[in-house]
């Protein structure tokens, strides 16, 4: 069949995602053969081949039974569908205004690294989410009671409210 060629960057952006330790499947409407062909340049081992824009959503809602979470890469009016489906649903800022509308993130670039960029950035935030909700969760646990007064009976000592004010504060500051 024919086929235009994968974008530059693909490969290396397939690479990338798989050492982030994802699955990276094909999801397209091209035959069987051709489907095949480009997956095999770009080191994909899964491919759904000559499937319809209505069935991409259905596909994805069978991986998502499996218990997977899927995030879908599209730019074109027919990925609407699977790019709504998706759990993660990454449109191509080249794309048309549907794939923009249907897509939970919109990637400024065509360029199919920035998909694996955009992967690492949310795991790091999601990292720094986690690091700052633990601090905060430290924090509040050690110095809620000294500012309920848990301390006075022992030590007579209060918190003041300027020394509270000051606290709190400072937990927005670490935190």
């Amino acid at each position: 069949g024919v086929a235009d060629p994968p974008r530059e960057g693909s490969a290396s952006a397939v690479r990338a995602l798989q050492a982030a330790g994802l699955t990276v499947a094909m999801l397209t409407g091209d035959d069987t053969r051709t489907a095949h062909a480009v997956a095999r340049e770009l080191g994909i081992d899964s491919v759904h081949a000559e499937v319809m824009p209505d069935r991409k959503a259905e596909v994805i809602r069978e991986i998502q039974g499996q218990g997977h979470s899927v995030a879908f890469v599209g730019d074109g009016i027919n990925d609407a569908p699977a790019l709504a489906a998706a759990d993660v649903g990454i449109a191509v800022g080249s794309g048309t205004d549907v794939a923009l509308e249907a897509g939970t993130v919109v990637l400024m670039r065509s360029d199919p690294r920035a998909v694996a960029a955009a992967v690492t950035l949310a795991r790091r935030t999601f990292r720094v989410i986690r690091q700052n909700l633990f601090w905060a969760f430290i924090y509040n646990v050690s110095l809620l009671p000294v500012a309920a007064g848990v301390l006075y009976p022992f030590t007579g000592l209060t918190l003041s409210p300027m020394l509270a004010a000051l606290a709190m504060s400072l937990s927005s500051i670490l935190v």
